[in-house]
C-alpha cells in the first residue's frame, strides 16, 4: 500500500466517523427526548433535543472537514481540487456557524453569559 493510499484511507476513516457522529448523536438525542418530553416541564425537553441533536451535527461537521482536507490536499492536491475544498469548507463552516447560534443562542466568538474571559464562572458568586 502506498503512502497516498494510506492517506485517503484516514481521510475516507475520519469522514466515516463523523457520519457515526451525526447518527449516533441523533439517535441518542431522539431516545433521550422521547424517554424524557412527558416528565420536563412544555418546551424544555424540545430545547434540550434541538441543542443535543445540533451539537451532534456540529460535531461530526468537524469531522468530515478534516476528512476532506486530508484526501484533498495529501491526495488530490490540483489546483480544482483545492478550489472545491475550500467552497466545501466554506459551506460546511457556515453551517456549523448557523448551528451554534441556533444551540447556543450567541456567536461562537461571543463569550458565554456569566464567565469571564478567564474562563471563570462569575454566576455563583
Amino acid at each position: 500500500m502506498q503512502f497516498t493510499e494510506i492517506i485517503s484511507l484516514a481521510g475516507y476513516s475520519i469522514e466515516a466517523f463523523g457520519v457515526v457522529v451525526v447518527v449516533a448523536g441523533s439517535t441518542v438525542a431522539t431516545v433521550v427526548f422521547l424517554n424524557t418530553f412527558r416528565r420536563l416541564p412544555s418546551g424544555v425537553a424540545y430545547r434540550t433535543y434541538r441543542q443535543q441533536l445540533g451539537r451532534s451535527i456540529i460535531l461530526g461537521l468537524e469531522f468530515l472537514i478534516a476528512g476532506d482536507i486530508i484526501r484533498t490536499v495529501v491526495v488530490a492536491d490540483t489546483l480544482e481540487n483545492v478550489a472545491v475544498l475550500g467552497l466545501i469548507i466554506l459551506i460546511r463552516s457556515f453551517l456549523s456557524v448557523t448551528l451554534h447560534l441556533e444551540v447556543e443562542g450567541r456567536w461562537p466568538w461571543q463569550p458565554e453569559e456569566g464567565v469571564n474571559t478567564v474562563g471563570n464562572d462569575v454566576r455563583s458568586r
